[in-house]
């Protein structure tokens, strides 16, 4: 069984208690600059001898994103998407070494709106039970289907790069993590279609994630911005076109639910004790299930590495 809130290690959030007061302090955040990022993918071997050891087991969970990964990760999280890491310690090794392993991969972004822990602004606190639902906020019960497709703070100007996300607590079943190949939705479309999105620019807004938060009471730790990025973008490590769209009218929304029916190049990545998983939010999406008993904890925390300026095809 995962360790419930009280066994976590300090300095992270021990008690209810202290993750609710660290989700309402005031700090305020500046406005994000810019900064110089290089793809540490860019400089692995494409062998990977030292991950990809005999003693290492990997299983592919779809033949386009999704490897499982037992035993013993730069370039190979660009090639496969997402990497699940099982049986892991990375929970228990403290926030400082947490924040150093993810910072490898570039500037971790600090969230505007979410809870976060004391002292650590870089951790993304994800907390849900029977009194703490923010999904039902989020999607309204009247919804059939409750699944959000998204890529993690696309309205940034640098959005998330390869992303790190551990469990703390977990329900017995479900609260499983949905993910998408944008490479290959990108893929299944004709010459034509694909032609049309060439030099198209999409607004990517954090103003109704801000609005969200202030109407709960919540924080604003640094005022929304919109951003503009190209709505196909290239990967800076293997140089695969993958879309990239949040949810809109007529042509974005057709975009979008390309990805979000396309079951065939889905992965479905289901937690244990000990799951680690990493995955490249340039070319994802993914989404939470909310299939778990409410009166179940879900609590996690996801470590967001900023990576370059979204290029054009």
């Amino acid at each position: 069984m995962a360790p419930s809130v009280p066994d976590i290690v300090p300095p992270v959030t021990d008690t209810i208690a202290d993750l609710k007061l660290a989700a309402t302090k005031e700090d305020k955040f500046p406005p994000t600059q810019v900064y110089e990022h290089t793809d540490p993918g860019a400089k692995a071997d494409r062998a990977k001898p030292h991950l990809l050891t005999p003693e290492t087991n990997v299983t592919h969970l779809s033949p386009f994103l999704g490897t499982e990964i037992s035993g013993a990760l730069n370039e190979l999280a660009a090639e496969r998407k997402v990497l699940i890491f099982c049986n892991q310690d990375f929970k228990d090794i403290g926030p400082d070494r947490q924040i150093a392993i993810a910072k490898h991969f570039g500037r971790i972004q600090r969230h505007p709106t979410s809870g976060d822990v004391k002292g650590y602004p870089e951790f993304h606190v994800v907390y849900r039970d029977t009194e703490h639902d923010r999904l039902k906020e989020i999607i309204s019960d009247e919804r059939i289907n409750r699944t959000q497709w998204h890529s993690d703070v696309s309205y940034e100007k640098q959005p998330a790069g390869t992303t790190f996300f551990f469990i703390l607590d977990r329900p017995e079943v479900g609260a499983d993590t949905l993910f998408a190949s944008q490479v290959e939705a990108y893929n299944r479309l004709s010459p034509e279609f694909k032609k049309r999105l060439e030099g198209l620019r999409a607004v990517h807004s954090a103003v109704e994630q801000a609005e969200s938060s202030r109407r709960r009471g919540g924080v604003v730790r640094r005022e929304p911005v919109l951003t503009e990025h190209p709505v196909v973008r290239r990967h800076p490590v293997t140089g695969e076109k993958a879309l990239y769209t949040e949810e809109s009218e007529y042509l974005l929304k057709f975009l979008f639910d390309h990805i979000a029916k396309g079951a065939d190049f889905q992965i479905r990545a289901r937690y244990e004790p000990g799951s680690v998983v990493v995955w490249d939010n340039r070319v994802t999406a993914h989404s939470a299930t909310g299939d778990f008993n409410p009166g179940e904890r879900r609590h996690a925390v996801r470590l967001t590495p900023e990576a370059k300026v979204p290029t054009e095809v």
